[in-house]
């Protein structure tokens, strides 16, 4: 995948609406009207994200007498995702590498004005009780923290604290 095709992936994909379309004709292919049912937005503001999502590859758009059904191409995730895994399995195992040290990581979530703030805490271990209760390690931490991230709608920013 080129970069560009790369940069068009993952700037649409930056848009929580666009997101809940892709979800939506991973379910099959629909009408413009289907996938704005959902949405309090317009038709030409769906329009919009649609020709986004096209113009990126992510979406095709087929003519059936008056109806232009969108369907989901799933090659460009594909690709974002393969891109995705290198770095993820480089984290991994540095992660993993962490996992040796006698160290304890939290994550914390606090709302101000409208928007998350994440922040990491990194702290020595107290007890060997609680060294040993720390459960998964760093790669099951990561998986956790990818989860939350690809539900949440919010752009959250990172800020690291020692």
């Amino acid at each position: 995948m080129s970069t560009d095709q790369l940069s068009a992936t993952f700037a649409a994909l930056a848009d929580p609406t666009r997101r809940a379309i892709l979800t939506h004709l991973a379910q099959g292919e629909a009408t413009v009207t289907e996938i704005a049912a959902p949405f309090e937005i317009s038709l030409p503001a769906i329009s919009k994200h649609l020709k986004v999502l096209e113009r990126a590859g992510l979406i095709s758009r087929s003519r059936e007498a008056q109806w232009r059904p969108c369907r989901l191409e799933a090659e460009p995730l594909k690709q974002a995702t393969d891109w995705l895994e290198h770095y993820r399995q480089f984290w991994g195992e540095s992660f993993d590498r962490l996992d040796e040290y006698e160290a304890l990581v939290t994550v914390t979530f606090v709302e101000q004005s409208g928007k998350t703030q994440m922040t990491f805490h990194h702290a020595i271990f107290e007890t060997v009780e609680g060294h040993d209760a720390h459960q998964g390690g760093w790669s099951e931490s990561f998986d956790r923290l990818a989860d939350y991230l690809a539900k949440s709608d919010r752009k959250i920013p990172i800020v690291a604290q020692e």
